[in-house]
């Protein structure tokens, strides 16, 4: 509990306070279920887990944790401690606190406020389907000119594909609207005009015939090359539904699809028992398991040398529930299984390691034989047909069944993940569609029709009844109108948030407890960008949010400093302190008072009537819209900061100004993560290779040397590599050397294979040895060249050459240097997650046209397929 400093008079207190008991301070529903984070584990976020995240530092297992820097502040705020900021007497709060605990009816409104933004709620245009290829509705083709101007002729040959920076320009044309939904923009059809006023200029003859120019057109197109692979990449991308082009891009609200077919998810493979000569131990003998037993046994030994196989609650869990399956399936030989302590997994362990030995060391075609068989078995599961068009389906495969791991200090790892059948399916198809029959015996639980949401199936897990979906592929139509409106919702807030914030500020001073709370969490949330956080059940890991803050979670720090220490959404660490205004740490020591440490502190606010409450301020408006806001905001002035100094920089040093910022939000959203167990390993490896590249130009520099001495007294040439010993060196070399003896082995294997199959005698051993022999002797000369400062090389070049490739090893050198420093400096930052849900793409995209970066540098090949509708933004396009 806080005291009250001298600072503040008694009159700062809420008139009546009173102390808060447990009830009040950890509210469940009537019907004791508690109201959850997430329903949805197949969403990419919930709304609970995609409210406003925390600025916070890295986790910390020290018990005294870095100080932080102080927060800057936005809202001048009166230091007043007049009567009038007194709330009134906390009788009306009181009334609302046992609602607060007991009322069914809000927490059900509190779990619909807090759906996704990716919810099948969440209103979706329908897609406007194309017109046929010679109705007046269809939008002209993108490509050829000619084909444009008789684009009404019946037996006009297909447009050929346009270039990708034909497209590019267009749509600059069309994104002058910041919503991004200019439905009516019509690609310009320059060309066919200037055509038209050369004919009017130049002759009277009258305007080609349609049917001249369709033959043209053939003649062309039977002269092109055939085969071309950029030619079907670009044909590929063309075929792709532009949704963000067609009329009111972000769905009408109700209706998701019109027609919906697809051949529901595939279940894993039914258990295969061990070998009869693998078995675990009980006390030393040997058990012979059922396969049921058996199978629940693997799941731990296949774990055994993992962090979850040592954690305390993991193994409780997994033996409670195996004892569970033991009782139904006891073992044949009849040896009772009673202590954890005594069981052993190691047998079981080693087959596993040893089949995936067997895998690893399967040849490339034996390899590509699998995964082809496995596509093969897979790719009816793999797409849908939606609104007549091929879409892709995103997690089509059902989890087997395993032990649950859960993130961070969750109470139920260690649990048994039940094998899901089709009985405890639920599929979603068109009316009037077949439906699909499982690849696993048993039938469907049930079958609907319902295109007022997006999910093709669902079932729910046993371990915390939660449903799980499945959706559509990140880059299919509804999810990408899914992210669209998402991040227009938040750039809709910048219109309004001035009006929000002097709101809630006002509000601050408010005579009504639970004004002054919800002002007071609006602020966190604001200045703070903390997630709004719901209720947990005592079978949850104990993460809390704003509005589940308790006592014991803030400490105040006089005159103007609060702490907040508590673990945020996977049990990740929220480490902070910041600086605020009088008013809030007058609100939070009031807040505080009269409290044990174990009470809420926010006990007049919930997350739902929060986010009525935001509603209120701007339609659609929830707190996770201000984590977006905020993350997208912030990341666009740090870029813009950075604009100037980024004018002649290279490209490498262009990456690492974006991911500093990228890394500056993932800080301000609490995207932490805990430092990669081969991280050592992989700068130990880079730093092998920028030593080198290093050995490499010191080579250059060296045979540039013997050509002419006169090199060594330019500067740009003198200087050498002063962290390459002898030593290194040495290693170096001899490494190379057996790198290049194994590749000739290999050449020399795959020339007799291909001999062999011409029917051909292949080479003698012979061969093989010469090729090793003139391998050895080249490095036997670098060897009598350490310490002299002079280098033969292989090739004869001339001076200018050597110095060119000097120049561009150097700037390799460069770059990597800058790669290592970013590589350290994010080790314990997830960058990916701001990218994915957090920071709106168009900012990314328009940066990137700005300083000439190629996307492909930022965005991965998944990103690119999920934001295809960011990519063509404007360089001068802002948040």
């Amino acid at each position: 509990m806080s005291a009250a400093t001298d600072d503040y008079s008694d009159d700062d207190a809420p008139l009546a306070s009173q102390s808060f008991n447990g009830s009040q301070r950890r509210a469940k529903t009537a019907n004791g279920k508690r109201v959850t984070d997430s329903d949805q584990d197949n969403f990419s976020s919930s709304e609970v887990d995609d409210i406003p995240l925390s600025q916070a530092t890295r986790p910390s297992e020290t018990p005294a944790p870095p100080r932080r820097g102080n927060l800057k502040r936005y809202i001048p705020l009166s230091d007043s401690s007049s009567d009038d900021d007194t709330p009134l007497a906390s009788s009306p709060a009181k009334k609302a606190a046992p609602k607060q605990v007991n009322g069914a009816t809000k927490r059900r409104k509190a779990k619909s406020q807090d759906t996704d933004a990716e919810d099948d709620s969440e209103p979706v245009k329908r897609q406007k389907k194309r017109a046929p290829a010679n109705g007046k509705a269809k939008r002209p083709p993108r490509k050829k000119v000619k084909q444009e101007s008789a684009s009404s002729a019946d037996d006009e040959p297909p447009a050929k594909k346009k270039p990708a920076n034909t497209r590019k320009r267009k749509l600059k044309t069309e994104d002058d609207d910041d919503e991004g939904n200019d439905s009516d923009a019509q690609p310009k059809k320059t060309k066919p005009r200037a055509k038209k006023v050369k004919q009017e200029e130049g002759s009277d003859a009258p305007p080609q015939s349609k049917a001249t120019t369709s033959k043209r057109d053939k003649e062309k197109e039977a002269s092109q090359p055939k085969g071309n692979k950029k030619e079907k990449v670009e044909e590929e991308e063309e075929n792709v539904y532009r949704w963000w082009d067609a009329e009111n891009p972000n769905g009408d609200g109700t209706i998701k699809w019109q027609t919906l077919e697809h051949n529901g998810v595939i279940f894993p493979p039914p258990y295969e028992p061990l070998p009869s000569n693998v078995k675990m131990k009980y006390d030393g003998k040997e058990v012979d398991l059922p396969p049921a037993s058996e199978e629940v046994a693997g799941f731990f030994g296949a774990m055994l040398e993992t962090d979850h196989a040592q954690d305390a609650t993991f193994q409780k869990n997994f033996f409670e529930d195996w004892q569970k399956v033991l009782k139904e399936h006891p073992p044949r030989n009849r040896i009772v299984i009673a202590e954890f302590a005594k069981c052993d997994f190691r047998p079981m362990f080693e087959y596993f390691e040893a089949e995936k030995a067997k895998k690893k060391a399967l040849s490339a075609a034996e390899k590509k034989a699998l995964k082809k068989a496995r596509e093969e078995a897979e790719a009816k599961y793999m797409t849908c047909l939606l609104n007549g068009r091929k879409e892709k389906v995103g997690n089509f495969r059902v989890e087997p069944p395993g032990l649950f791991r859960g993130r961070g200090e969750h109470p139920k790892k260690g649990a048994l993940k039940l094998r899901v059948r089709p009985e405890d399916i639920t599929l979603n198809i068109g009316a009037g569609t077949p439906t699909p029959v499982p690849n696993v015996p048993g039938q469907w639980k049930s079958v609907i029709h319902d295109n007022t949401v997006t999910w093709l199936a669902n079932w729910v897990e046993n371990i915390n009844g939660n449903h799980k979906y499945v959706f559509l592929a990140a880059g299919s139509t509804l999810k990408g109108q899914s992210d669209m409106q998402k991040f227009e919702k938040a750039r809709e807030l910048k219109s309004h948030v001035d009006r929000i914030r002097q709101n809630y500020t006002r509000d601050l001073k408010s005579k009504i407890m639970a004004e002054r709370q919800r002002a007071t969490a609006m602020y966190f949330i604001d200045k703070l960008a903390l997630r709004a956080g719901n209720e947990k059940g005592e079978d949850e890991a104990d993460t809390v949010g704003c509005c589940s803050l308790r006592c014991e979670h803030v400490t105040l720090e006089p005159p103007d400093s609060i702490i907040f220490d508590f673990l945020g959404k996977d049990s990740i660490r929220y480490y902070n302190r910041v600086q605020v205004d009088a008013q809030i740490f007058k609100n939070i020591r009031i807040f505080k008072e009269n409290k044990n440490e174990e009470d809420n502190l926010f006990d007049r606010v919930t997350t739902s009537s929060l986010n009525k409450h935001l509603t209120s301020e701007m339609n659609g408006l929830t707190a996770k819209v201000f984590r977006t806001f905020n993350a997208s905001i912030t990341f666009q002035r740090l870029l813009d900061e950075d604009r100037e100094k980024l004018d002649g920089a290279t490209l490498q040093e262009k990456l690492n100004a974006y991911n500093k910022a990228n890394r500056w939000v993932a800080v301000l959203c609490n995207h932490q993560r805990s430092v990669p167990k081969t991280h050592d390993q992989t700068m130990e490896k880079m730093r092998h290779k920028y030593r080198a590249l290093k050995y490499e130009r010191m080579k250059l520099r060296h045979g540039l040397f013997w050509m002419d001495s006169s090199y060594k007294k330019n500067k740009k040439y003198i200087a050498d590599e002063s962290d390459l010993d002898d030593e290194f060196i040495a290693g170096h070399e001899e490494a190379t050397k057996a790198k290049e003896i194994e590749k000739a082995e290999k050449k020399f294997a795959k020339e007799n294979e291909k001999l062999v199959e011409e029917g051909k005698k292949p080479n003698n051993a012979s061969v093989l040895q010469e090729r090793i022999e003139a391998v050895e002797e080249e490095f036997e000369k670098l060897v009598k060249e350490r310490g002299t400062g002079k280098a033969t090389l292989k090739r004869g070049r001339a001076p200018e050459k050597i110095e060119g490739q000097i120049d561009k090893l150097t700037q390799r050198i460069k770059a990597f240097k800058l790669q290592m420093v970013d590589r350290d400096e994010g080790k314990e930052v997830a960058l990916g997650t701001s990218k994915i849900n957090y920071l709106d793409p168009r900012i990314t995209a328009a940066w990137c046209k700005i300083h000439d970066v190629p996307i492909e540098k930022i965005f991965s090949k998944t990103l690119l397929t999920k934001f295809p509708w960011a990519m063509e933004a404007d360089s001068d396009w802002k948040f």
